[in-house]
């Protein structure tokens, strides 16, 4: 899945003498402690050896980090005519704390924002074929199979809304032979038959790096291929299921912009995990080194003081 919430990284594990103690982490990492007791020793004299961002753990979280639950006359439409549909949403699934806003129009929770309702439609059902740490999306190895109606009702959908350019996304789907590029395709094709001035986004998966998949979708009349890196090089295999790769990622993307005249690429990094300013300036060279017109950066809150990354997603943080 490409974008979303934090799924809470497993325990540490604890074994040894009361006089030593030794924590193993997430890939193997080991942190050793010298106590007197039983108890786990305090936090202060651990010996950080991962990833760290520097920011003081025992500070408060801002204000401004709390959501009010969703409420609001534009949500309750939404939410009723993607519910009448059968439609999936990211930001249900992935159980987003903004939904409120976006879908309000901007403004807060509320209902009091003024613009127009935004929402990301997942296409090829709920549930993931890849187990990435970052989304709290379900997976299975074999979900059920797509609804072949859902284009037609996303179509339906969308443009009864009135908006002029939508965002499709997806969960991934390796149990289909064409990773469910064609029914993204059938998606778009639906939608400019019904509105052809709409300007359409797909936010895709990598298809296993099957790049007639790719070719097949950037010829559908779609506007803007997206697909996300999700974060630097050294963090891919901490990050994202194994089935991910940065290099893989970034092939797709190239191929996205060399298979339509025009087409706009797009992709997107989170912040927060560990990575360095340099890895972060390098990510953006290789985007750029293929031509990739468009990176967005999502922040996400300091890694986990012993070292481990704790995916627990923040407030939406996007720059152009």
């Amino acid at each position: 899945m490409q974008s979303s919430l934090a799924r809470p990284l497993r325990p540490p594990v604890w074994s040894g003498s009361h006089e030593s103690r030794v924590l193993r982490g997430q890939r193997g990492s080991v942190f050793v402690f010298r106590c007197q007791a039983e108890a786990a020793p305090p936090v202060g004299t651990a010996r950080v050896t991962g990833p760290f961002t520097g920011r003081d753990p025992e500070v408060k979280k801002p204000a401004w980090l709390r959501q009010r639950a969703a409420q609001g006359e534009k949500y309750a439409r939404l939410r009723e005519s993607l519910g009448e549909l059968k439609l999936n949403t990211v930001c249900v699934e992935a159980q987003c704390p903004n939904i409120g806003e976006c879908w309000n129009g901007g403004g807060g929770a509320g209902g009091e924002g003024d613009g127009i309702a935004t929402a990301t439609i997942m296409v090829l059902g709920d549930t993931c074929t890849r187990g990435c740490r970052f989304c709290a999306v379900k997976t299975n190895n074999k979900p059920p199979p797509p609804d072949p109606l859902e284009p037609l009702n996303t179509a339906l959908a969308v443009v009864s809304w009135g908006v002029d350019y939508v965002v499709l996304t997806s969960v991934d789907r390796d149990d289909l032979p064409d990773g469910g590029s064609d029914h993204f395709a059938q998606t778009v094709r639906a939608l400019k038959e019904l509105k052809p001035g709409i300007l359409v986004e797909c936010l895709t998966s990598d298809f296993r790096g099957d790049l007639e998949a790719v070719s097949s979708l950037a010829n559908s009349g779609l506007d803007v291929f997206a697909h996300n890196i999700e974060t630097v090089r050294s963090l891919q295999r901490i990050v994202r299921d194994p089935r991910a790769g940065y290099d893989q990622s970034l092939t797709v993307l190239k191929h996205a912009k060399s298979s339509k005249e025009g087409m706009i690429t797009k992709s997107s990094i989170m912040l927060g995990l560990g990575e360095t300013d340099e890895e972060v300036k390098q990510a953006m060279m290789d985007l750029r080194a293929i031509g990739v017109d468009i990176l967005t950066l999502g922040q996400y809150l300091q890694v986990h003081r012993l070292g481990h990354i704790d995916l627990k997603p923040s407030a939406r943080s996007l720059v152009r």
